[in-house]
């Protein structure tokens, strides 16, 4: 998700509580907050030694131990804000991925995408997604890529992805 794409939901849902969901339903306690926002350039080389840029919009939630036991989060207006005012100061890059940084004592700090946006009973619910290392020189690395399964073999045995 572009960060555009991200603001103008925020936009079009200020009234409705912001929630956040990670790791298959779990939802980040109503007392977060975003405790920063971070404008980043990756410049990078591939184990194939070739070159790449690209920019990234990181929003950082924690959860404040003297919050944990708030009733409800941040609606999509607070967090317009927040947004608004980091942007008057460090302008973001519209056109940026979106990442969200979270970790807490059960799930480890990672850098999440935004795998869903959904509306449903008075809350836009952000649903984040683990996003795994991979090689983006395979062929030049002689890493075979993953043979395709039919999504109607997918727990057959033998089919290779159980």
């Amino acid at each position: 998700m572009k960060t555009k794409e991200f603001l103008n939901a925020l936009r079009d849902n200020q009234h409705l509580d912001l929630v956040f969901s990670y790791n298959n339903g779990h939802e980040i306690s109503p007392g977060y907050h975003i405790t920063e926002v971070k404008n980043i350039l990756i410049d990078s080389v591939d184990c194939g030694g070739k070159t790449d840029q690209w920019r990234e919009t990181v929003i950082q939630l924690w959860e404040s131990p003297n919050q944990k036991e708030k009733e409800a989060p941040m609606t999509g207006l607070k967090a317009l804000g927040i947004l608004n005012k980091v942007d008057r100061l460090r302008p973001m890059d519209l056109e940026a991925e979106l990442k969200f940084e979270y970790g807490n004592q059960r799930f480890h700090t990672a850098h999440l995408a935004v795998a869903n946006l959904e509306q449903k009973d008075r809350k836009l619910i952000v649903s984040l997604r683990e996003v795994p290392a991979d090689c983006k020189a395979k062929s030049e690395c002689g890493v075979p890529e993953p043979a395709a399964v039919a999504a109607d073999a997918c727990c057959d045995p033998g089919s290779g992805c159980c």
